[in-house]
């Protein structure tokens, strides 16, 4: 039986009684090894309560509020309505997990025995109790499909299960061991015999050991973590030099958890136009990071020497030797952003949390359907962040069906016809390859990831000439960490059903996100899309309402030259509207950008009607046999600012190229501009609408590029339209 067929009716009244016994006898033979999909009429909490083997969690259960503003226990939630999945520890694993607790705490500041009466204080019990419990339920509210049988969880190594724990942890799979059925959730072992068992209100598995995340920050466990897989010693040490440490282990915003306590800051007090629910701010401003770090055994063999031997001056001599950072300086001041040391290390780090999944975004690109999670690549895609550090610098992530993984900075030659890796990349453009499946390299710290690459990883000359001379295309999501770290930007697991569709940015008292400022009275969501099919690249989008007005900070340009900035827009004379459109150096007067961007009309007529209407200043033409009256369209909607949609993304997910944002007349990019860009400035892009007088009429914000002349003025090579 299939397990989104079990999903479906699991947790619904109609279907328990005599439906449940049907599927406990028609699915049994056709479920293999280990009694999977057990069906009850039990709660969790009730039937946890019947075996001996739990009676310890379930005392734990009863004796933990579900909050601080709650007198309720968790037993009693679990007892009730819900979409629960308990990962539910044996008294063996909680005595074991108390022990270890005692053989680390070798000072005695927390418990002096293995057991409940020993702790030194009642807060440190409870605090341990909460632990335990916390971590070990996700909670997936009303809505059905939200809890996680074996069956939905992610497939892959090192990748995170979409929903928070009630400790608002996200757990990980580190590990399904090789020829058989075990899966581990944070190295914790679900028992194979006493799993996916289903209740009216969700799912329990047996746990062999307590889940216990760590509780570090990424730069603490770096140093706890030297000697897994090959080691990050020298990667360690150079952070420690660039004292980078207590950056690297912030946890939150503390100022916003105040505020939002507080009230300072709300929730929309409206509907979103299309969503009947007002947007949820977000809870907690969580910073987060990801590190790549060549292991002890890429040092060895750049340096030829063992790992203790090698010396910060190595690398600033092997830096030097081979013209990286230039003008950088080459003193001991490694904590100056000016420093070669510091510019070389803080490339290596991500303002961002990017677990497995998110490492690039798999969702709608042509050929692959977020909804298979069995799906494998197919034609590239790519993120490119900015890292953290001074002057500011791109990292392209990149994966394809040809590419067996991750890179960093792979620039492969792309076929026109298919948009697939053509060749083997010259060394030169191979890029560093993440080993993100290595379940005992990838550290997963609190805050953050540590992954593993395979060769040194520097922005050169080499490679800012290669980000130079690609259309760099961005989600915008992609260029506001705090939606990643807060688990806001979607999901890309097609198993997550069920989470807020809506979103909501505040527009007064405080701002959430560093690089997006939004003016009041502007009623900003993101939607992240998780059950629609929409043409959007990746699926989300934001939507705008009211009478707005934003400012986005840009990433930087790779080298400077011309560059032309587009957007990404979906037209619709029913609901979008018009804004002015500013970019430039200086926030607080930035110089227009060409005539409004008016998003009601079509790409051949004046509204999305396509009779008795004017032609629209557009100028789209759906694609026709001959390749040289395709050109020529192309040519008159770049003369009139605009383009076609991209061939690389469809509407329907796995979708043919019947379905691709390019067939669709509405589905356009706008040029905004085309002037000079320098590398070391920073740009900021701003729309306000020039529609006051009607407030429903909405913006819509989903992706930008960055094109060089040299890629779209390229007469030799023209502009790929993919």
């Amino acid at each position: 039986m299939n397990n989104r067929f079990i999903s479906k009716f699991h947790g619904r009244a109609l279907f328990l009684g005599a439906a449940v016994a049907m599927a406990l006898t028609g699915c049994k033979e056709e479920i293999d090894i280990s009694n999977r999909y057990t069906f009850t009429d039990e709660t969790v909490a009730s039937y946890l309560s019947k075996y001996e083997q739990y009676s310890e969690y379930y005392n734990l259960l009863g004796q933990v509020p579900i909050s601080t503003r709650s007198a309720s226990t968790v037993q009693q939630l679990l007892s009730a309505r819900g979409n629960f999945t308990c990962f539910a520890p044996t008294n063996q694993a909680i005595y074991a997990y108390l022990q270890a607790t005692l053989e680390r705490d070798t000072r005695r500041e927390v418990l002096t025995a293995p057991n409940w009466d020993s702790f030194v204080s009642e807060h440190k019990r409870d605090s341990i109790r909460k632990s335990i419990v916390y971590n070990s339920i996700i909670d997936g509210g009303d809505n059905v499909d939200s809890y996680y049988d074996t069956g939905m969880l992610p497939e892959n190594i090192n990748e995170e299960i979409p929903r928070a724990n009630m400790n608002d942890r996200m757990l990980v799979i580190t590990g399904r061991p090789s020829g058989t059925d075990s899966i581990l959730i944070n190295d914790c072992s679900i028992n194979l015999s006493n799993r996916d068992l289903l209740m009216i209100n969700g799912v329990v598995h047996q746990m062999d050991q307590v889940i216990a995340p760590s509780t570090s920050g990424v730069s603490d466990f770096l140093k706890m973590a030297v000697n897994i897989g090959d080691g990050y010693s020298f990667m360690s040490r150079l952070i420690e030099v660039c004292e980078l440490d207590d950056t690297l282990n912030a946890v939150r915003d503390e100022v916003w958890e105040n505020a939002y306590k507080t009230g300072l800051v709300t929730d929309a007090t409206v509907d979103h136009p299309t969503f009947p629910e007002p947007g949820t701010i977000p809870e907690h401003r969580k910073y987060g990071y990801t590190i790549f770090a060549e292991t002890d055994a890429v040092y060895e063999a750049t340096f030829g020497k063992p790992v203790n031997d090698i010396t910060i001056d190595d690398l600033k001599n092997w830096l030097v030797s081979n013209g990286y950072y230039r003008g950088a300086s080459t003193g001991t001041d490694y904590e100056s952003p000016n420093n070669i040391i510091n510019q070389f290390v803080t490339y290596h780090i991500l303002p961002v949390r990017l677990s497995r999944n998110q490492l690039v975004i798999h969702w709608n690109e042509l050929g692959y359907s977020h909804k298979n999670v069995n799906a494998t690549p197919t034609i590239p895609v790519f993120e490119y962040y900015e890292t953290m550090g001074s002057p500011r610098k791109l990292l392209k992530l990149f994966e394809s069906a040809e590419s067996n993984g991750v890179f960093l900075n792979r620039f492969p030659e792309l076929s026109r016809e298919d948009y697939h890796e053509v060749g083997t990349p010259d060394e030169s453009k191979r890029g560093a390859y993440i080993d993100a499946n290595h379940e005992s390299a990838v550290l997963n710290a609190f805050n953050g990831f540590v992954y593993p690459i395979d060769r040194m990883l520097v922005y050169s000359d080499e490679v800012r000439h290669n980000l130079s001379q690609e259309r760099i295309r961005m989600d915008v999501t992609s260029m506001i960490p705090e939606l990643i770290n807060n688990n806001i930007r979607r999901p890309t697991a097609a198993y997550t059903y069920g989470a807020s569709q809506c979103r909501y940015m505040p527009d007064k008292g405080m701002q959430y996100c560093e690089n997006l400022e939004v003016r009041e009275g502007t009623q900003m969501w993101y939607l992240n899309a998780l059950t629609y099919d929409w043409m959007n690249y990746q699926g989300d989008e934001f939507n705008i309402v009211g009478v707005y007005e934003f400012t986005l900070k840009l990433p930087p340009v790779p080298t400077e030259g011309i560059y032309e900035i587009r957007i990404g827009i979906q037209n619709d004379s029913d609901v979008r509207g018009m804004c002015q459109v500013y970019l430039g150096t200086d926030k607080n007067s930035l110089p227009a950008c060409g005539i409004p961007l008016d998003m009601r009309m079509g790409g051949m007529y004046r509204t999305l009607s396509y009779s008795n209407q004017p032609p629209s200043n557009v100028g789209w033409e759906p694609d026709g046999d001959d390749e040289m009256l395709n050109d020529e369209i192309d040519k008159r909607m770049r003369n009139n600012g605009f383009m076609k949609g991209p061939r690389s993304y469809t509407k329907t997910p796995g979708g043919t190229n019947n379905a691709r944002a390019y067939t669709e007349g509405r589905c356009i990019r706008r040029i905004l501009t085309r002037q000079n860009m320098k590398p070391d400035e920073v740009y900021y892009i701003r729309f306000k609408t020039v529609m006051p007088d009607n407030p429903t009429r909405e913006f819509y914000l989903d992706y930008m590029e960055f094109c060089n002349k040299d890629v779209y003025d390229n007469p030799a090579m023209p502009e790929d339209r993919w």
